[in-house]
């Protein structure tokens, strides 16, 4: 912590000044929604009207499907899964025009002394999240905002998460957590409801 946080890194004429010489900046919590974004446009400027682009989970989706219909997405149950070989889905979603990210830390994990950790550390702690939140999905105007506002919600864990999305109602989010039992439970935002496939 004595050398992270967006407060130690300033712009100054173009350039970079960092109070520390060990911080490091990283935009892996936006890189692939980014990405993703950068070849919609480009697909947006060649004119191609209904297209899917997916790097990774995070998406954008444009127009129709092959099928004349709204492009359907589907959410992975949170399973332990480093690989990715169980495919299971919790629910569709039918959308088009917009973005989709989902962070999770059911993939993305390691072990130590025995214990489970996430990968997903949270900057005001400088330790992993430890959370009931599995997986948040948010669907926004581009990925980029989607991705980190799924990150930032698996840094906030679901009750701040869900008071961050009551406080602000444009925010489409999809979250599977664990209940006291260790079963999946979801929460979705009032927003969400007309994305999910009937």
């Amino acid at each position: 912590l004595q050398f992270t946080g967006y407060e130690k890194v300033r712009l100054e004429h173009g350039e970079v000044i960092k109070q520390d010489p060990r911080t490091m900046l990283s935009c892996s919590a936006v890189a692939k929604g980014y990405s993703v974004d950068v070849v919609a446009r480009l697909l947006d400027w060649k004119g191609i009207g209904n297209y899917m682009v997916d790097i990774g989970g995070e998406v954008v989706v444009k127009g129709k499907n092959p099928s004349n219909s709204l492009w359907r997405i589907g959410i992975n149950k949170p399973v332990d899964d480093s690989l990715a070989v169980s495919q299971d889905l919790q629910t569709i979603l039918e959308l088009s025009d917009l973005g989709l990210a989902t962070s999770g830390n059911y993939r993305n994990y390691y072990y130590k002394d025995g214990k489970k950790y996430a990968h997903t550390i949270d900057p005001r702690t400088g330790y992993p999240v430890q959370h009931s939140i599995l997986s948040a999905t948010v669907i926004a105007q581009d990925c980029m905002t989607a991705d980190a506002l799924a990150t930032s919600f698996m840094v906030m864990g679901l009750e701040e998460a869900e008071r961050f999305c009551e406080a602000n109602p444009e925010i489409n989010a999809y979250f599977i957590y664990s209940g006291d039992d260790g079963e999946f439970k979801t929460y979705y935002t009032e927003g969400m409801k007309k994305y999910i496939a009937k």
